[in-house]
C-alpha cells in the first residue's frame, strides 16, 4: 500500500519529488523498459520508486556494463525495514548522497544497512528547492503561475543541468563519484549514488559514466529518460494530492520539474561544447579524471 502522505510530507514530496510510493510491478531479475532493448534491472522498493542497476548496455567490441556494481536511485529516506534488507542483498559498499543541506530538512536522511553511512556530496539545485518549497506553500495560484508557468519551470531545469557541468564544486563532486567508482570504497564491492528524485544529479553521472565506459548514445540517453516511467504514477499522486489538498489549483505546473526531458539533457552537453569542445575533454579537464582512472573504471565495470 502507498504510504501516507502528510501535509508536511505533500509539500516536501512535490518540492523534491521524493520518493515514498509503492514501487511501480518489476523483477529484481530484470525488466525491459517499453522503449529500449536492453534489460533495465529494477529494484523494487516501497520506499522508493527509481533504484536500478546500471550494468547491461552493450558498450564498443561487443563488451558489456557489469551488473552488481553501480546502482543508480532516487532518495532512501523513506525506505521500510523490508527495503532495508533487499538494499543489504546488493552488497553495498559505498552510497554517494547529491542532496543539497534544506533537502535533506524536509526528506530525512537515508535508511540504510547496518555498517553503511552515506556520503554527502551535495550538487548544487540553483535554489529549485527553496523556490518550489516557497510556490507551493503559500498556496497562492496567481505566484505558483508566476513562478513556474510560461515555460519558466523548464528554463529553471536547463539552468540547473547548465551548471552539473560549469560549477566547479559541482564537477568536484561527480568526479569523486567516478573516481570511487573506479579506486574507492565502491570498487571493493558495489557502489550506489542518488540525489533526491534519482533524474537529474543522478542522471547526469549515469549518461558520463555509460559514455566513458563506451555505451551507445542512443543507449546512454535511453537510460537517461527511463526515469519517466519509473516515476510516472508517484509524481502523478503527488499531483492529484496536492490539488485534492487545496495546495495547488494547477499542479501540472510542476510537470517540467517532475520529468527529465532530452532539452535537460542537451543543455548540459551544449555547456560542455562551450566549456570544452567536447566529452572527452570535459571528462579529462572539468573532471581531472586521467587516462589510468578511465581505464580502471572500464576494466572493473565491463565484461
Amino acid at each position: 500500500m502507498p504510504r501516507t502522505l502528510s501535509r508536511r510530507s505533500l509539500v516536501g514530496a512535490a518540492l523534491t519529488l521524493a520518493a515514498t510510493a509503492v514501487a511501480p510491478a518489476a523483477s529484481a531479475a530484470g525488466r525491459r523498459h517499453p522503449d529500449e532493448d536492453t534489460p533495465i534491472r529494477h529494484i523494487p522498493l516501497q520506499g522508493a520508486v527509481n533504484v536500478r542497476d546500471v550494468g547491461g548496455y552493450r558498450a564498443h567490441r561487443d563488451r558489456t556494463v557489469r551488473h552488481g556494481l553501480v546502482y543508480r536511485s532516487d532518495a532512501l529516506s523513506k525506505l521500510t525495514d523490508a527495503d532495508v534488507t533487499t538494499l543489504a542483498g546488493l552488497g553495498l559498499r559505498q552510497v554517494v548522497d547529491y542532496r543539497v543541506p534544506v533537502e535533506l530538512q524536509y526528506d530525512g536522511q537515508d535508511r540504510l544497512p547496518a555498517g553503511l553511512t552515506a556520503i554527502s556530496r551535495p550538487v548544487a539545485d540553483n535554489g529549485l528547492y527553496a523556490q518550489m518549497m516557497a510556490a507551493i506553500g503559500s498556496k497562492d495560484p496567481a505566484k505558483q503561475e508566476e513562478l513556474l508557468g510560461g515555460g519558466r519551470a523548464a528554463a529553471f531545469m536547463r539552468s540547473v543541468y547548465t551548471q552539473f557541468v560549469s560549477d566547479a564544486d559541482n564537477r568536484t563532486r561527480f568526479a569523486d563519484t567516478l573516481r570511487d567508482t573506479a579506486y574507492g570504497p565502491g570498487a571493493r564491492g558495489a557502489l550506489l549514488y542518488h540525489c533526491t528524485s534519482g533524474k537529474d544529479r543522478t542522471g547526469w553521472t549515469t549518461y558520463v559514466l555509460l559514455r566513458l565506459l563506451g555505451v551507445g548514445e542512443q543507449s546512454a540517453v535511453a537510460d537517461y529518460l527511463a526515469s519517466n516511467t519509473f516515476r510516472a504514477a508517484y509524481d502523478a499522486t503527488v499531483r492529484d494530492r496536492l490539488k485534492q489538498s487545496g495546495m495547488m489549483v494547477n499542479p501540472d505546473l510542476l510537470i517540467p520539474l517532475q520529468e527529465v526531458r532530452t532539452e535537460y539533457l542537451s543543455t548540459a552537453l551544449d555547456q560542455v561544447r562551450t566549456d570544452y569542445g567536447s566529452l572527452g575533454r570535459y571528462v579529462s579537464e572539468g573532471l581531472g579524471l586521467d587516462r589510468h582512472t578511465l581505464g580502471a573504471l572500464r576494466d572493473r565495470l565491463l565484461d
